[in-house]
C-alpha cells in the first residue's frame, strides 16, 4: 500500500526540506501556495511513498520545518484593528496530511 504525504510549510523553510528529501531519496512534487492566515507564501509539497517510509519522511519533514516567532498586525476583518497593535504569533512547521493511495500512474 501506499500514501500521499501533503505538506504545506512556510517557504523560508522549502529550498532545506527539498534538498533534505532529495537526499534521502524521497521524490516530491513542489508547488507555491498561499496561507490565508498571515497571507504568507508557503510551498506545499506532495509526496507518495510506501506504508513503511511515511515515518521517515515525517522526521525529515519535521527536522526541516521549524517554527519561529513573527510580529503580525491584525486584519481589517477584525474588530477595532485599527486601534490594534501587532501581535506575536507562532509561526511555520509543517501542516501534514496522510492520505491512503489507492493507485498511481506516470505517463
Amino acid at each position: 500500500m501506499m500514501k500521499m504525504i501533503i505538506a504545506v510549510v512556510q517557504n523560508k523553510d522549502s529550498n532545506h526540506l527539498r534538498i533534505a528529501l532529495a537526499k534521502a531519496h524521497f521524490g516530491a512534487t513542489q508547488l507555491s501556495t498561499t496561507g490565508s492566515f498571515l497571507q504568507s507564501k508557503n510551498s506545499t509539497f506532495m509526496i507518495v511513498v510506501k506504508d513503511e517510509q511515511v515515518d521517515d519522511v515525517l522526521a525529515v519533514i519535521k527536522k526541516h520545518a521549524k517554527t519561529r516567532e513573527q510580529f503580525m498586525t491584525p486584519s481589517a476583518y477584525i474588530d477595532n484593528a485599527a486601534n490594534s497593535m501587532p501581535v506575536n504569533v507562532q509561526v511555520g512547521g509543517a501542516t501534514v496530511f496522510v492520505l491512503p493511495v489507492d493507485s498511481m500512474f506516470h505517463f
